[in-house]
């Protein structure tokens, strides 16, 4: 009896589960809606770079979360790209977003295509060592790389770079530019739910898992990973597009280490594999970081730390995990007949 009850308890549990997803995300986007009618507009611009950073988030956890490639040098395809398009508006006098944001978006692809061919692409499987190392020495060496060549700025950058245009009107920083980047935010994530919940979706689930059961099922486990890693560092480059644009330079800790850990952190506090807890944790960290710089200027770095270490210690899913079960992280790919019939009155 007991047995039975929870056969017929667990996909009611399961269908108001799936609920929790949904009302998360749309309370994220009703409260990003809604933030530049009530912030100065100093504030409005901060959140601008708040969203553009939450989309390279994403692209984080696309690559991390669901496909457990552990990448130290995301931000590689970020500030390549950024660099790409401050080259097109500096020597080129190209700021159409009908070009730099294309352009940007597949600077992102071919960098993340060829480091993902050489790490991923092998005679014998990589390790999550060997692709953790390889692509934080990628991001050291462009890092290195940026600040010793002169066409680049070295280590002062490329400043002043015009404002993106649409035909004759110039997008600057302010309510339109936020709410330009959320609308490539809120359509690049809708694209990443329909990928991870397609099947697709599914295998990556299966590989982040195990590994080696899905290549015996027939999957090309490294083809698998290459694929979701160019896709993670398309939107990377898109991302790295608008930053550069949004703060009119770029310069070599674009590229660096330090962005790539920053990134990483994010998921981590948000919690990986949810998408929205990418973004919650870039909105949590930037703002928390914001706040505390302006109130606790000589320790603000230290209160930080204390507190990413206490949720990381704490929740190691995440914040997300307050409200997000386990089976809707790994995500619903359609109930079976046996969970239909029971759930059928």
């Amino acid at each position: 009896m007991v047995d039975g009850g929870l056969n017929r308890a667990l996909p009611a549990q399961l269908a108001a589960g799936r609920k929790v997803l949904p009302i998360v995300e749309g309370a994220v986007l009703i409260a990003a809606l809604i933030l530049p009618l009530v912030l100065q507009d100093y504030l409005t611009v901060f959140a601008t770079r708040v969203i553009i950073l939450a989309l390279f988030a994403l692209s984080f956890d696309l690559v991390w979360g669901y496909a457990g490639i552990m990448s130290f040098g995301q931000a590689l395809f970020f500030g390549s790209a950024g660099y790409g398009v401050a080259l097109m508006a500096r020597d080129l006098n190209i700021t159409s977003i009908f070009l730099v944001l294309p352009a940007g978006t597949l600077i992102g692809l071919t960098t993340s295509l060829l480091l993902g061919g050489f790490l991923l692409l092998g005679r014998h499987p990589s390790s999550v060592i060997f692709v953790a190392l390889g692509t934080l020495t990628g991001s050291y060496a462009a890092d290195r790389l940026a600040r010793g060549w002169y066409y680049l700025g070295g280590q002062n950058g490329i400043p002043s770079i015009p404002s993106m245009s649409l035909g004759s009107y110039d997008i600057t920083e302010g309510p339109v530019y936020y709410y330009f980047a959320l609308g490539i935010l809120v359509v690049v994530y809708l694209l990443c739910r329909f990928l991870v919940r397609s099947q697709f979706g599914l295998a990556l689930a299966g590989l982040r898992e195990n590994e080696q059961r899905i290549a015996f099922f027939g999957y090309k486990a490294q083809h698998l990973k290459a694929i979701v890693f160019a896709v993670g560092g398309t939107i990377a480059g898109l991302a790295g597009s608008l930053y550069a644009f949004h703060e009119g330079f770029v310069w070599p800790n674009m590229v660096g280490v330090v962005i790539s850990t920053q990134v990483v952190l994010y998921v981590l506090f948000g919690g990986s594999g949810t998408l929205i807890g990418a973004v919650i944790g870039a909105v949590i960290i930037e703002g928390v970081s914001f706040w505390l710089s302006d109130n606790y200027r000589d320790i603000w770095p230290i209160l930080l730390g204390v507190l990413l270490l206490l949720v990381i210690l704490f929740r190691p899913l995440g914040l997300i995990s307050f409200v997000l079960g386990e089976r809707e992280r790994v995500g619903s790919f359609g109930a079976t007949r046996k969970e239909k019939r029971n759930a059928a009155p």
